[in-house]
């Protein structure tokens, strides 16, 4: 059984920064695609950025610049650094994982975690 913990959230001051950790335990060794992706209130879930198991990554638009992901394989950790944060930044962030090559939409992975509170005051 796969599972995937959170931790790093919190309350931060708008332009701060916060470093998200994702640890996954189980039968997860060389487990291909791993992300996040974020929930506000009353939005949709929706993509903050992806990473392979040989590190090609991929971004939103509103993270480029200021978010990076990143992963220790053999540690099974996933993080995300997030520097300049913005109110608009807000939200529950969830840590997904996934065999395949590639994943199009948050439902289709295979494990994601409970996720994260991270709240940024403006």
């Amino acid at each position: 059984q796969v599972r995937l913990v959170e931790s790093g959230g919190g309350l931060v001051q708008s332009g701060g920064s916060l470093t998200l950790s994702c640890a996954a335990s189980g039968n997860i060794f060389s487990i291909n695609s791993m992300g996040w992706y974020r929930q506000a209130p009353g939005t949709q879930r929706e993509l903050v950025a992806t990473i392979t198991l040989r590190g090609s990554t991929k971004y939103a638009v509103s993270a480029k610049g200021r978010f990076t992901i990143s992963r220790d394989n053999a540690k099974n950790i996933l993080y995300l650094q997030m520097n300049n944060l913005k109110f608009d930044d807000t939200a529950v962030y969830y840590c997904y994982a996934g065999w395949g090559p590639d994943y199009s939409d948050y439902e289709e992975y295979d494990y994601w975690g409970q996720g994260t509170q991270v709240t940024v005051s403006s």
